[in-house]
């Protein structure tokens, strides 16, 4: 039988609690051939350990079995494949529960499970083999959390989900497969690439980088928010794949959102690491040989990618019981919001009388997001936060008993919201690694269990390939300059892994990457986030994007559920930096301009006229709709900071599984 050349793969959700009537949407609004969806995070797994233990049935996404339910007679309709994680950490189990789902409509159809990267009864066996499972990122020995551990799964790629579809699945459901690898399953099923095709593989992972966080590709998260037509209807990513490697991302027509060349590069940028080295257990993608043009409204094609073999090692995501946090909230009204809150937390922390392992304040609506950042605002009011952690739980009483303790104590205009604080245990990350031939995928259908073997060659990986640096357009000379943020210059976005801020920013123009790369030294970076960035400041060039690609190590209070901030991920620290005010010459500003009315072009949006009498900078607020934020200049370094930048930053890749 004739292979497919080209396939549209649609995505319907990027995490656990995405909006559940995006996968009806994606099936009914047009013609797609495989929907993806990704339900799993580091806490998910934990949380879904603990289901299973009091159930034997549970420990997976249930809301995917209703969006099944409610859909279920379209897909069979229109032989839609369907490839997601939601099983969690029993895959089994949610096979079981479509198939129950199926029967009771009084359908029949063919669902396969993906299962065995599930290493918790395996713990003991696989350091006995040789497999250490030491934290990747600190050295930290195993067996100093080995007690405490409740969930570990190892990352699966797109193989044995290719080879689950191979039997005729239309929906197959995984465990700890990654984001891209459900998205790539489908390209190797129906183009039957070869294991060691590493080019149209990357090419894959790139397109499953692009959607597995759903809207964000398609306007969602956008810095540029104002421009993007209708997020209320907005539509989710779908790319149509080629068998050559090359694709188009694009969505349903009649759908709110946009996608455009920036809106895709945003997503690009996010949570990237080291471009270069993109690890994934299928394909270590090259980020930087990525290339991409507006073919349409709503339409970006991609081409170009190259690729290098696939790790011998498998990463391994742990968690481990950590201590106990809590938090509690209290409103203070103004005049003199900003100080009432400052001196009732003086005051708070004086009379709890007892000494955590870690401590927070905030402010929130004055400078939770961006802290020593946030330029000095006088609000009306304040939410003042207050949170604690620490291993004995026993701490944390007195600190929720002393919250509305101390309400009539300080100054006036004091309520306290929330109730009384309540402990929550801290489950926190462990990234390790594990031999690829100690872990075997699982295949489980209406005709069994069979284990699978890696069909990965493991071939010497060696360095990326040599790219040709882009010739940037020549800048008049220009000695008009102005003092501007750097958000008239570059658009941006932010994430996490762990303890490290991700922030990727990204040239408005290509005449304005030069000028970036100059400007924007991973010292500077590292200055400018003084009082939040306490490690190593890393910065990737990514030319072929017009990005700089910047990793904050010890940025985020330990990130994830070990930290006690609001923002634990880092995702407003792209905003923070986008205020960086510098000195920026005319000519560069106009660039800018022009780079703005190429995207409003591609959005069908007139360029913003210029009013009569208005300079540059005028024009430029006019444009964006908004006016640039209350700034200041970024703060001296401390004496000890240390910042690295280029090939000198380099440290093992991070990966994706």
């Amino acid at each position: 039988m004739a292979r497919s050349q080209s396939i549209r793969i649609a995505n319907a959700g990027g995490y656990w609690g995405d909006d559940l009537s995006q996968f009806h949407r994606q099936v009914a609004l047009g013609p797609v051939d495989y929907v993806t969806l990704d339900f799993l995070a580091e806490i998910t797994m934990s949380i879904m350990q603990k289901q299973r233990a009091r159930d034997p049935d549970a420990g997976f996404a249930r809301d995917f079995i209703a969006q099944v339910e409610a859909t279920l007679d379209l897909l069979l309709e229109r032989r839609i494949k369907v490839v997601t994680n939601a099983g969690g950490v029993n895959p089994a189990a949610c096979r079981r529960a479509v198939l129950a789902t199926a029967a009771r409509k009084g359908r029949a159809i063919h669902v396969a499970a993906v299962a065995g990267d599930d290493l918790m009864p395996r713990l003991d066996e696989l350091v006995a083999a040789g497999a250490a499972l030491d934290n990747m990122e600190d050295g930290r020995a195993f067996a100093t959390v080995r007690e405490r551990v409740s969930s570990a799964n190892a990352y699966f790629g797109a193989w044995p989900v290719a080879e689950a579809l191979r039997t005729g699945a239309q929906i197959v459901v995984t465990g700890r497969v990654t984001d891209t690898g459900i998205t790539l399953a489908p390209m190797l099923h129906a183009f039957g690439w070869a294991p060691n095709d590493w080019d149209r593989l990357a090419a894959g992972i790139v397109a499953g980088h692009i959607l597995e966080c759903g809207a964000q590709s398609t306007g969602g998260n956008y810095t540029d928010w104002r421009e993007i037509p209708r997020l209320a209807a907005i539509g989710y990513p779908i790319v149509e794949m080629h068998a050559d490697g090359s694709f188009v991302v694009t969505k349903h027509d009649g759908t709110g959102g946009a996608v455009t060349v920036r809106t895709v590069k945003e997503q690009l940028v996010y949570e990237m690491g080291d471009p270069r080295a993109y690890v994934t257990p299928d394909v270590i993608a090259d980020f930087g040989s990525i290339q991409m043009e507006q073919e349409g409204k709503d339409r970006v094609r991609v081409w170009g990618i190259r690729g290098r073999p696939a790790p011998p090692m498998l990463k391994v995501s742990a968690a481990y019981g950590d201590g106990w946090k809590a938090s509690g909230t209290l409103i203070m009204s103004g005049p003199d919001a900003r100080g009432k809150a400052a001196a009732f937390a003086e005051l708070f922390w004086e009379r709890v009388g007892v000494t955590f392992d870690a401590t927070h304040t905030e402010m929130v609506g004055a400078s939770s997001c961006w802290g020593p950042l946030a330029p000095p605002v006088d609000v009306p009011e304040v939410l003042l936060r207050l949170a604690v952690r620490d291993r004995s739980q026993a701490k944390l009483e007195a600190f929720a008993k002393m919250v509305p303790a101390v309400i009539l104590s300080g100054p006036p205009g004091v309520a306290v919201t929330g109730g009384r604080p309540q402990a929550q245990e801290v489950v926190a990350y462990w990234p390790a690694l594990v031999p690829r031939q100690l872990v075997r995928p699982t295949l489980i259908t209406a005709a069994g269990e069979r284990t699978l073997d890696w069909p990965t060659p493991l071939e010497p990986i060696g360095e990326p390939a040599r790219l040709e640096p882009p010739a940037w357009p020549a800048v008049a000379d220009d000695a008009e300059m102005h003092t501007v943020p750097l958000s008239e210059l570059a658009h941006a976005r932010s994430g996490d892994k762990g303890d490290t801020a991700n922030i990727g920013v990204i040239a408005r123009a290509p005449e304005v990457y030069p000028w970036l790369v100059a400007t924007l030294s991973a010292k500077r970076v590292k200055q400018h986030f003084a009082g939040i960035c306490e490690g190593e400041v890393e910065r990737h060039e990514v030319p072929n994007l017009w990005a700089l690609n910047f990793l904050l190590g010890r940025s985020l209070g330990g990130g994830g559920t070990v930290s006690l901030r609001l923002d634990a991920q880092g995702k407003t620290l792209s905003h923070a930096l986008l205020a960086m005010v510098v000195r920026v010459p005319k000519s560069l500003l106009e660039a800018a301009v022009r780079g703005d009315d190429a995207q409003r072009a591609a959005l069908e949006l007139a360029p913003a006229p210029k009013r009569a009498g208005s300079g540059l900078v005028e024009r430029r607020k006019a444009q964006r709709r908004k006016s640039a934020p209350a700034v200041k200049p970024a703060p001296a370094a401390k004496p000890a900071a240390t910042a690295k930048s280029g090939a000198a930053a380099r440290k093992p890749a991070r990966r994706r599984g």
